[in-house]
């Protein structure tokens, strides 16, 4: 079946998310994380987009942006193309790293923008991996809150400020107060979100149910194709990261994330 065109944005603005392949982790430690704001960075000044929010989890991105001088789908290519570039060369993996297509929604209304905005923010808070939005490192949350982010210019908040109050002081007031409110807000696909991270001992549980009659010990010593049949159905584990499974089995991370 052919896809789907996507729908254009009257306004040049649109939600985006990027969601690693079979849910694979995309980024490992921070460097990951930099390296990914990076270039976005690089291709906002590039294509001259606008960067009005972003959130990076463990598997998926979102990202609220504004159309520069090519179409968005050619920017998020040359995004793409970037990152799995780096994640190969350090990792020293091949193949897919996210899902073909990225998704995305059309933002048109200056209601719908500030929503998307706080649902971006408040992910990590849905997930469980912190009560508070601005507690997550990796999201555009503490710029809007006037605290120094890297990069320094990749965040557009002038023109969301503007949208709430001419005065500045306010506005940020007011944005703040909007951003923390708990909500209910639904944004392309809730069933999507992750559950929250498994502890080591969770973790331990859920592998040894999926394991049956094999030890947790006797995994890195399988066949490689056994072993990789192991690592597979352990990598679907939802809330359980792949070097967390490598941890916990004794394995290189190289052999999770290839399996």
């Amino acid at each position: 079946m052919p896809r789907k065109a996507r729908l254009k944005s009257k306004n040049g603005i649109y939600h985006i998310m990027l969601r690693g392949a079979n849910k694979q982790e995309i980024f490992h430690d921070d460097e990951d994380c930099i390296k990914f704001l990076d270039i976005l960075e690089k291709y906002k000044r590039i294509s001259e987009m606008k960067v009005f929010a972003w959130c990076l989890m463990s598997n998926h991105v979102h990202l609220l942006l504004k159309e520069g001088n090519e179409p968005i789908s050619i920017t998020m290519k040359r995004i793409g193309v970037s990152f799995v570039w780096h994640y190969n060369w350090k990792y020293n993996t091949t193949g897919h790293l996210f899902q073909d297509r990225f998704r995305s929604e059309n933002v048109e209304t200056h209601k719908y923008l500030l929503t998307v905005i706080r649902y971006i923010h408040q992910n990590p808070v849905k997930t469980g991996i912190v009560n508070q939005a601005d507690e997550w490192r990796w999201s555009s949350c503490l710029a809007y809150y006037g605290k120094q982010l890297h990069p320094t210019n990749l965040l557009d908040a002038d023109l969301i400020f503007r949208l709430i109050s001419v005065d500045f002081t306010i506005a940020k007031e007011r944005f703040i107060e909007f951003n923390e409110r708990k909500s209910k807000d639904q944004c392309l696909d809730d069933r999507g979100i992750e559950r929250r991270r498994l502890s080591d001992e969770e973790a331990r549980q859920e592998i040894k149910q999926l394991l049956g009659p094999i030890e947790i010990a006797q995994v890195k010593s399988l066949s490689k194709l056994k072993r990789n049949e192991v690592l597979l159905i352990v990598k679907s584990i939802d809330g359980l990261s792949q070097r967390q499974a490598a941890r916990i089995l004794g394995v290189s991370p190289n052999l999770i994330f290839k399996a």
